[in-house]
């Protein structure tokens, strides 16, 4: 997970969430994988993130908050006819990155719960 976020923030997929994630420089932090592992855990939150590896760790974050926004984005999209779910992955892999699986399934769970309250089922 945390590779993917942070090429996918890295080439610009996933690099807005709406807010702005402050990080800041601590020479004798945490590397910035563990610190996301700290955020993934709810041990850190998004206003108190710290770490030797500060740019990374916004990166990562941001990618992870971005997911959530774009996804359900991406899903509206979907439903209206606007894109297809096929033009969104071929995003990621024109890219070469690789989507992990969970969050592919939460990317089709989405579009098949706004299938659904579109068509009533």
């Amino acid at each position: 997970m945390f590779t993917f976020f942070l090429q996918s923030y890295r080439c610009g997929i996933l690099a807005f969430y709406g807010s702005k994630v402050e990080v800041t420089f601590d020479i004798n932090g945490e590397e910035g994988k563990f610190c996301f592992r700290q955020f993934e855990n709810g041990d850190m939150k998004v206003d108190f993130l710290k770490s030797k590896h500060s740019n990374i760790l916004k990166g990562v974050v941001t990618g992870k908050k971005s997911w959530g926004l774009w996804v359900n984005e991406w899903g509206n999209g979907i439903v209206e006819g606007s894109f297809s779910k096929k033009e969104i992955l071929d995003e990621f892999e024109k890219r070469k990155i690789e989507i992990p699986e969970p969050l592919l399934k939460d990317f089709e769970n989405v579009i098949y719960k706004k299938i659904c309250k579109k068509f009533g089922l």
